[in-house]
């Protein structure tokens, strides 16, 4: 595990370990491999989700900086954004949201817990990645206030730390109930949750597969960067903070990208069928942007064959029960 003796400052915002637990009936239902879920929907920040380990490496460098406002940005159902509005609100920081689209008439989901969180909302129409945030920093800064940027996902090297973090807490796990996997799923969009599993894994000398499933058609966003270039620069970045000497480049990285329908937020039949087979094998909510479109992918993997009966796949939810609020008449 990081400490404060080996990492950057950090902030405890979440409930950790978060559960590891077994698929049973999932498993049964798609005649093996052994599905498990590594449950980070549970981290307890404002119903939870996966950003919050990143937050408490971004809000740790927020507060040792005397800085008194957060400001980030992503779509307007923003899984990052409520996670990151709420932290704000527990340390008593001032929180401004850089929102993609327009206001709407009535605000649901994500959106409605942010506004009861605090969240000072710019509206930015088709900007939905944060490319406004300079703009509203300025004004932040001409008005006396110290803000702290968190970049889109949080994902830079600083908020990876918590996904280094998170593969030695789920190494304990497994080591504690003799399990071993063969893979782990996830949902991988902005990066940072891709690069610091990649770290992770490297300093512990794993050999399980990491797998990512794309949920966005669009690039990373910084340039001319392929996301997986873009995976490997935040995964590089985050060795040298932690003093580990390893350079990751795109080939390092498994990124399946053909399983985004028809664009990020777009819930399909893919989505659709996931969310409801979990729901009823196991009880289980996934999200209709991120979680549901990585379980269709890691279903339609295993109707492919890419894992035998005798393997172990571990799947890392990554929240956003929030979300399936607002897409309501998508999914009915």
């Amino acid at each position: 595990m990081l400490t404060q003796k080996n990492a950057p400052a950090r902030h405890p915002l979440g409930f950790f370990p978060t559960p590891v637990m077994p698929l049973n009936r999932l498993t049964k239902r798609m005649n093996g491999p052994r599905i498990l879920m590594k449950r980070d929907d549970q981290t307890g920040l404002a119903s939870g989700g996966n950003k919050t380990r990143k937050l408490e490496f971004l809000i740790g460098e927020a507060l040792a900086t005397g800085c008194d406002t957060l400001v980030t940005g992503g779509a307007a159902q923003s899984n990052h954004c409520r996670q990151t509005v709420a932290a704000a609100a527990c340390c008593g920081l001032r929180c401004h949201l850089a929102l993609g689209g327009e206001p709407p008439t009535t605000a649901d989901g994500n959106l409605l817990l942010d506004n009861m969180l605090g969240a000072h909302i710019h509206w930015t129409g088709k900007f939905r990645k944060g490319e406004k945030i300079p703009d509203i920093v300025n004004e932040l800064e001409k008005q006396g206030h110290r803000p702290y940027v968190i970049p889109y996902g949080g994902s830079n090297p600083r908020g990876a730390l918590g996904f280094v973090d998170g593969v030695a807490e789920l190494i304990e796990q497994l080591r504690a109930d003799d399990i071993s996997i063969d893979a782990i799923v996830f949902a991988s969009s902005s990066g940072g949750t891709h690069a610091g599993l990649m770290v992770g894994k490297e300093i512990a000398a794993a050999n399980f597969e990491l797998i990512g499933i794309a949920i966005d058609k669009e690039e990373a966003g910084t340039g001319k960067k392929t996301l997986a270039e873009h995976i490997a620069e935040i995964a590089t970045g985050t060795a040298e903070l932690l003093h580990f000497p390893t350079t990751f480049t795109a080939a390092d990285v498994t990124l399946f990208d053909n399983y985004t329908g028809k664009g990020y937020g777009m819930v399909g039949k893919l989505e659709k069928n996931a969310l409801r087979l979990i729901a009823k094998t196991e009880g289980i909510l996934l999200d209709p942007v991120y979680t549901g479109r990585a379980m269709g992918g890691l279903l339609n993997l295993i109707d492919q064959g890419k894992f035998s009966a005798g393997e172990t796949v571990l799947f890392w939810h990554t929240g956003g029960l929030p979300a399936l609020f607002s897409y309501a008449q998508e999914l009915q």
